[in-house]
């Protein structure tokens, strides 16, 4: 016999180990120690709110969500599929109109209160209140949208990249600022 064909490897303990593992049938087990870095999981349950990555998180109907600033602002946009206070559906589209200004359904529970209101004789209030806000948000919205004509840069860049000054009168400004005041206190005046 020759010596040549003898094997002379010398096994390492990590293949005898694994050999063993796939004689066994165990495929999962490992035969070498590692080593690194291992993050460590916080489990969180419904309704924990913690902080992570500089963010502010909660858990929703098992889902992790993030909290925001206009979360607040989102929910009172939401219009609920029923009406809080008659729990009728909200499918008439005078219910979304209605649910935004007093909270309830308005195919029911706003006719029903307008009713109530016209017997005691304080529905005619009731409307005056309504037009008057929708006048004071008018004047709000009228004078922001003056201040800030009056108040932007009047540059426009044209197709063939020149700037244009397009340098507004401010005597004429100051004019129109003036009228605008005057009719926005004409309209406060009459609100009253």
């Amino acid at each position: 016999m020759n010596n040549d064909s003898v094997l002379k490897k010398e096994f390492k303990k990590s293949d005898v180990e694994r050999v063993r593992n796939l004689v066994k049938k165990d495929f999962t087990s490992s035969t070498k120690q590692q080593t690194g870095y291992k993050k460590s999981t916080k489990r969180y349950k419904e309704g924990d709110v913690w902080n992570e990555d500089g963010k502010q998180w909660t858990i929703k109907n098992g889902i992790k969500q993030n909290i925001t600033k206009l979360d607040e602002a989102k929910k009172s946009l939401r219009i609920p599929l029923k009406c809080p206070k008659c729990n009728g559906s909200m499918k008439h589209w005078l219910d979304k109109k209605m649910y935004k200004i007093h909270g309830f359904c308005g195919n029911v529970c706003t006719v029903k209160m307008e009713g109530k209101l016209k017997r005691a004789g304080l529905y005619d209030d009731y409307v005056k209140r309504i037009k008057q806000g929708n006048m004071k948000a008018f004047i709000t919205d009228i004078e922001s949208w003056a201040n800030e004509l009056v108040n932007t840069k009047n540059s426009f860049v044209t197709e063939d990249g020149d700037i244009e000054n397009w340098k507004s009168n401010s005597k004429m400004d100051r004019k129109f600022m003036k009228n605008l005041k005057e009719y926005t206190d004409y309209l406060a005046e009459h609100l009253k």
